[in-house]
């Protein structure tokens, strides 16, 4: 197996052959998934109107993000779990590693039961025979091993191939839904606007927040911006307000239920299932990564199928319930992580990130610490309505930490400075 493309040096070399729409296309392989699965069910809980500007709002509050993060990666040319041990310590580094291993991790599980459902119901339709559930998702989960075993280079050229033909697919679904007799559809019960904008955040922040793995491919500033603006500016909205359009006219809240009402649900079937395997390659891809700063025991390869076994037991269940927690959760605990290392980069690192500087501070950073968990409490504290800041939980988190963060830095720095005198 590969994944061998994460050295500095190497990061270096594999910079010269990766343009900003190389990266945009392997972001949007990875985040396709979750796109179907959460726009479907925000499809069916608001107006489409409002579902529409959620989602555009959303979208932009990733690009922006996303286009820090990428451009933090490709200053540094490390990954996000390296990058991360500057403001919470080496050792601190560790826990918000296990953090973003969980999210990676929890998606590979709802992308492979994804596989699964959609494989079962194309079984059923062509041949009429029912398969259970986890065989399914066992044989997706070797396809998603295989195709990670490859590394950073094929990531690229399978989503070069694929991201495309789920565009059109999804264009099908959206021209049937529009042509069809049905009319949109009032919930009856909506949700609430910031909600709907925290779960379109939360569907890729932790993608957004691990994307310096990727910037730090990207040949220079230029590209790694270029790659966020086509990424989260442009292909994730329209894909989003594709995926949500048919489920806004049936109330259905999956893909696949929503198109057999209208008109076949074959071809959505197909489109989860190509791009459930860009999905999970991309995500057992960064979870290996994640994992290896963990257990140092173990070679990546071990890591990565272990990844696919864990998944493969986990994906067996239905988790489809789980989606709206599980979205909310992401989207208010792993902005503040981004949060944080954008403003420890623009405090300390704009010179660039400097090793020794790990030994010569704590290996737990405790106020970057309160900084993530004022951020996080604040988050679910507006979530739930106790109050209300910007309206949108996840900037909440991510803004209250920043801020946090930059406070706490200044006052450690004048007591220092106080001491010393």
């Amino acid at each position: 197996m590969s994944l061998k493309v994460e050295a500095p040096a190497d990061r270096g070399a594999a910079a010269a052959g990766a343009p900003g729409y190389r990266i945009a296309l392997i972001l949007l392989g990875i985040v396709v998934t979750p796109v179907m699965l959460s726009a479907s069910t925000l499809g069916s809980s608001l107006p489409l109107g409002r579902a529409v500007s959620a989602i555009i709002v959303g979208s932009v509050i990733l690009l922006v993000v996303g286009a820090t993060t990428l451009s933090i990666g490709q200053h540094a040319r490390q990954t996000t779990y390296d990058i991360v041990r500057f403001p919470f310590g080496s050792t601190g580094a560790k826990a918000i590693n296990v953090l973003l291993a969980v999210s990676l991790f929890g998606w590979t599980a709802v992308t492979a039961n994804g596989f699964g459902v959609a494989v079962q119901s194309l079984l059923v339709q062509l041949v009429d025979v029912t398969v259970p559930l986890p065989v399914l998702v066992v044989v997706g989960c070797v396809i998603f091993v295989a195709s990670t075993a490859f590394g950073f280079k094929i990531l690229g050229n399978v989503a070069q191939f694929a991201v495309p033909v789920i565009a059109l697919i999804l264009a099908f679904l959206v021209y049937q839904a529009l042509s069809s007799a049905d009319t949109l559809l009032d919930p009856v019960e909506p949700i609430r606007w910031g909600v709907a904008v925290s779960s379109v955040v939360g569907t890729a922040i932790v993608l957004v927040v691990t994307a310096a793995d990727f910037g730090s491919f990207t040949r220079n500033r230029r590209q790694a911006i270029l790659a966020a603006v086509f990424a989260f500016g442009i292909a994730y909205p329209c894909l989003y307000i594709g995926a949500a359009i048919p489920s806004a006219f049936t109330g259905e809240s999956t893909l696949i239920n929503a198109m057999s009402v209208i008109a076949s649900s074959l071809p959505a079937i197909v489109l989860l299932m190509v791009a459930a395997v860009t999905a999970n390659a991309g995500n057992i891809f960064q979870g290996t990564l994640a994992i290896s700063t963990l257990v140092t025991a173990l070679r990546k390869w071990q890591i990565t199928v272990g990844i696919g076994v864990a998944a493969a037991i986990v994906g067996s269940f239905d988790l489809v319930a789980w989606l709206p927690s599980f979205l909310l959760f992401l989207g208010i605990a792993a902005p503040p992580v981004a949060g944080i290392f954008v403003a420890d980069f623009f405090l300390h690192r704009r010179t660039g990130y400097d090793n020794a500087v790990l030994t010569s501070q704590p290996a737990i950073r405790l106020q970057t610490f309160a900084a993530w968990f004022i951020g996080c409490v604040i988050g679910y504290l507006t979530a739930y309505n106790v109050f209300s800041l910007t309206g949108i939980s996840s900037i909440d988190s991510m803004l209250i930490s920043a801020v946090v963060y930059v406070v706490a830095s200044k006052v450690m720095k004048t007591t220092r400075n106080s001491i010393a005198k």
